[in-house]
């Protein structure tokens, strides 16, 4: 059986651990903790170090999701889990434009280290302040060609499942 490692990563509160609990069929792993920086204006824990989790995809292929931390004084991290990646997954909050800065240095940080297929998930898009895709993108400085953009709801297994999808069949494209 074939393992697809995939990087979920974004910046603080764009729901990564939370994609990843929608889908996994095992409990998911995490390394939440209280936070005590400014994710705390955002949430009252925060991963420290990864989330885990598990989905049959196929009969043929699995697909192991690794969470990253948004933090950057995590950035350890953001190495050691894109390193082994076949992909991932940059989600960024769509109402929330000061997060759009750290989303682009996530992205600056992985695609110096690795050049694997990629998509930017759009999250929070139903809020009231929420951002079109197309000026996030120009935000986080993406031109044409530029990564596929999905709109998503991280609580909701088929939003989810259908990112993964996209994903994977952008990864069978670049083959």
């Amino acid at each position: 059986m074939e393992v697809m490692r995939l990087v979920i990563t974004g910046p603080v509160g764009a729901g990564k651990s939370t994609f990843i609990r929608s889908v996994s069929e095992i409990e998911a792993v995490d390394t939440d903790r209280w936070a005590t920086d400014e994710a705390a204006a955002l949430k009252s824990k925060t991963t420290v170090a990864l989330d885990f989790g598990r989905l049959q995809f196929t009969p043929e292929m699995a697909l192991h999701l690794y969470g990253t931390p948004g933090q950057s004084r995590f950035d350890f991290m953001w190495d050691v889990l894109i390193r082994l990646a076949h992909a991932y997954i940059l989600l960024v909050p769509a109402n929330r434009p000061a997060a759009f800065r750290n989303a682009k240095l996530i992205y600056r940080f992985m695609s110096e280290r690795v050049a694997v297929p990629m998509l930017v998930g759009i999250t929070h898009a139903d809020c009231e302040d929420a951002w079109a895709v197309e000026d996030i993108a120009i935000a986080l400085g993406f031109t044409h060609p530029r990564p596929p953009f999905v709109s998503l709801n991280a609580m909701e297994a088929q939003s989810v499942t259908q990112t993964l999808m996209t994903l994977v069949s952008h990864c069978l494209q670049t083959v």
